[in-house]
Parts: structure tokens; sequence; C-alpha cells
């Protein structure tokens, strides 16, 4: 079976690969291109450029692309029947008498298509009828010789592990979030001279940016590229009635991810707001420092700009005293780095170094690129609503989803990187379990360290004293 090259290697810098397509008439049955590059066409015609038959298959950049704009158009089910209908109408499997030589030269070929939509896009294969239509297939083309049966099988056994480790990591999420409980209710039974802080689970910096780079990397691999699409999936405008996938938009492990985030970001600031002493407070926010520029230093930015932001809130941010006993010359550098002005210039400018020393990269230390995510996601999102799916003649507008799949197989690279830092689990566990400070629980932590200085902060104080510790 054909190797798949890398995804790093599918897109040049114009966005997609410029060599796919031999010289053609600009319309070519129900395909537009231009100059060689594919720019539009109709959906049934993106179809079957989709299929492979005796003389082609489709280039693998074509593949990812299609694969991942067609869920704009049709569900992914939908798109697999259409699939298998035209591999058996093209290629007769269904008729007794076939030639075995044409059947041993397109077999390969629909084999490696459902190789490559399985290895990339598995989560499409939680649809029973996805996996229904995949498995009558690949049984049509394991029953001609003995070599297919056995790539069937571990095509099949494969997409079946992917799917099992993706349950069992949703299951583990699903517990963490179960016994997740606010830091406030935990300081009322337990006395805090009793409690554990960050610095005393983990005292040295390097180590905690490592670890922190584990869970990104480990919640990373498991979003799936479609997610980002199904994400802004609306209405197709030839078809108001479908919703073109809306109804299972399934993009639970993005969103886990962006939880993180949010979580890491109330660690901090809980981290900083639970201490009762100044020296302590000021002892954390140096930590925390010290941890966002070896995030920075790794290539860990979406870590980076959660610490950035634990220590941005109000809670944190008003604590003057404690600042004040801070050296923030580094913490200024790092702002600088994630500064959001001109559309976070200096910020693209380090990934562009980060993802130059990725490809030229000799291990899996120098390979770790982890973007800031929500930007990312912003990214994508502009580029969707910045371009119509549909152009005024009905065509699709392959043109905008060569760009999107250019954003998405970049990430794709991303998440493939292995972790190269050794695994500490009780720094893990305190990361993703220890609990955290509400929004009110950290603006009374704050209160209490360093008093309200206006009347506002004053009646906020005195409710939530009342509200959260029941006295005044």
């Amino acid at each position: 079976m054909p190797q798949t090259p890398p995804f790093a290697a599918m897109f040049d810098s114009s966005g997609y690969n410029r060599n796919l397509y031999q010289s053609k008439e600009d319309n070519c049955g129900g395909l537009c291109y231009h100059d060689n590059n594919l720019l539009s066409g109709s959906l049934e015609a993106l179809i079957q450029h989709l299929v492979p038959n005796v003389d082609y298959y489709p280039d693998r950049t074509y593949i990812f692309t299609f694969l991942l704009s067609s869920r704009l158009f049709m569900h992914p089910y939908e798109l697999m029947a259409k699939v298998c209908h035209l591999c058996i109408e093209q290629q007769r499997l269904s008729e007794p008498g076939l030639d075995k030589n044409w059947t041993q030269k397109i077999a390969p070929k629909i084999l490696q298509l459902l190789t490559e939509w399985t290895e990339t896009f598995p989560y499409d294969f939680r649809d029973e009828r996805m996996m229904r239509n995949l498995k009558e297939l690949a049984q049509r083309i394991a029953s001609g010789d003995e070599m297919y049966r056995k790539n069937v099988q571990q095509l099949l056994q494969n997409l079946i592990r992917k799917l099992a480790a993706v349950s069992q990591y949703e299951e583990v999420l699903a517990k963490i979030d179960a016994t997740s409980t606010d830091r406030l209710t935990v300081l009322k039974t337990k006395p805090q001279s009793i409690q554990r802080d960050i610095i005393t689970v983990c005292n040295d910096p390097y180590v905690l940016a490592q670890q922190l780079t584990h869970i990104e990397l480990e919640r990373l691999n498991y979003i799936g590229p479609e997610e980002f699409i199904q994400a802004f999936v609306q209405k197709d405008p030839l078809n108001n009635d479908k919703s073109c996938y809306g109804d299972q938009k399934k993009t639970r492990n993005l969103e886990a991810y962006v939880e993180w985030f949010n979580r890491l970001s109330y660690l901090v600031a809980t981290e900083i707001c639970m201490h009762v002493k100044k020296k302590h407070r000021a002892r954390v926010i140096e930590y925390f420092i010290d941890v966002a520029r070896e995030c920075f230093n790794i290539g860990n930015f979406n870590s980076l700009m959660a610490i950035i932001s634990g220590m941005n809130m109000s809670p944190v941010s008003r604590l003057k005293k404690t600042w004040a006993k801070v050296k923030t010359a580094k913490f200024d550098i790092l702002e600088h780095q994630m500064d959001p002005s001109s559309n976070f210039y200096n910020y693209r400018t380090a990934l562009r170094g980060a993802t130059q020393r990725s490809l030229t990269a000799h291990s899996n230390r120098e390979k770790i690129v982890i973007p800031f995510f929500s930007l990312l996601i912003k990214d994508i999102y502009f580029l969707n609503e910045g371009c119509a799916n549909r152009l005024p003649n009905g065509h699709v507008n392959f043109e905008k989803f060569w760009e999107l799949a250019k954003q998405v197989s970049e990430f794709m690279t991303w998440k493939q990187v292995e972790c190269p830092f050794e695994r500490d689990w009780k720094i893990l566990q305190y990361l993703l379990t220890v609990p955290v400070f509400s929004d009110d629980a950290l603006y009374l932590a704050s209160y209490e360290s360093e008093s309200p200085e206006n009347h506002i902060e004053k009646d906020r104080w005195k409710t939530l004293r009342s509200a959260l510790l029941g006295r005044v």
C-alpha cells in the first residue's frame, strides 16, 4: 500500500500543492481550474474526484481538504454512502465474473482511500452508519484476495484501537469534572496550614513547564481536525432544511482543551490569592513568571498565555503591595511577546520561529509547537466567516477550503509530536485535579489579602463575606 507523507509536506506556502493537477481546460466535468489549480466545483463532481479508478488516485492534499470541508455540506455518513456507491458502480465489485487483474489494480486504491479516511478522521466512524458502510466496502475488497483481507483486518483493528483510546480519554475527563470542587469549600473544611500549594508539589519551574507540556500535547492529540470545522457549521444556503451536521456537532475534545486553558488560568490566580502573607504571594508570582518563561522556551505558547491570563485577572492584578515585592522585568518581556496589538504580531513572529525550528528538528524536544489555541480557533473562524462556502453559480468554493485545510494541517503536524519529557504523576495529578477558586472566591481572597480601595470594592467585599463565609 502507498505510504502517506507527513502533513507538513502536504501544503506549500500558497495554501496548497501547486503541482497537483495536470493541465486541463478551465472547466472540466463540473470542476473549475485556473493555472492547473482546482478553484471550485459542483458537490457531485468533487465527490467523484475523491473516488479512485484504475488510472487515477486523488492526491492526499485533495483527500484531506475535501474530507475536512465536505461536512459543511453533508454528513460524513452520507459522503461515505456515496463513495461506496461510486466504488461499487465504477469498479463493478458486485459482479461475479470479475477480471482479476483489473480488481488487483483498483482494490489497493480503494483500500488506501479508506486508510486515509480512518487514520485522519477516525471520529467520523463513531457513527454506526459510517462503520457499517466501511465494513461493507472493506468486505467486498477482502473477498477477492488473502492479502487484501489482512490489510482490511489491520485497518479495522487500528480504527477500533483509536476509537477505544478516545472513549477512555473522555471517561477520564468526565471523572475529573465530576470530582472537581471549589477551593473555598476545601479551605472551610481543611486548615490552610496543612494544604499543599504548587511550590511544595513542584519547586522547579522547568519541571512544571514540562508537565504542563505533557497535558497540552495529550489534549491536543485527541482533537480531531474536523472539530475546527464542526465548531462553525451552519445551514447550507442551497438546502435550508439541512443543518449540515449541526445536529451532532461533535467538538467535545476541542472544548475540553479550551476548558483546560481556563482551568490553568484560574489555578495560577488561586495559587497566588490563597496565601495570607504578602511575601508568599510574591514568591508564587515570581515562580509562575519562571514557569511561563520555560514554557516560551519549550514552544508551549498555550500554557504561557494561560499563566499570563491568570496573573492579569483582576483579583491578582489589584494586589499592588504584593506586586511591589515582585521583580517584574521578566514578566514584562513575556507580556510583550504575547501582546495582542497588531493582531498578536510578536506572538505570530515567535510562533513562526518555533515552527521553523520544528521543521529542521533532530529531536522531539525541538519539534514542540503548542499554539495559543484560542487565537488559532479565532483565525480559522474568521477565515471561514470571511469567504462564502458557495459561489454564485452554486459551485463549492474550493479555494477557501484549501486555505482552511492549510491551517488545520499545520495543527495536525503539531499535535502528532510525542512529549519527550518524563511524566511526574504527582505533579500531573495536582495540576489536573486540585480545586481552584471561583471568580467570587478569588475576589474574596484578594480583598482579604489587601483591603478594598473604594466604596464599590468595599460593598462587594461585604456581599462576598456574607455569601461565601456566612459572616459580615
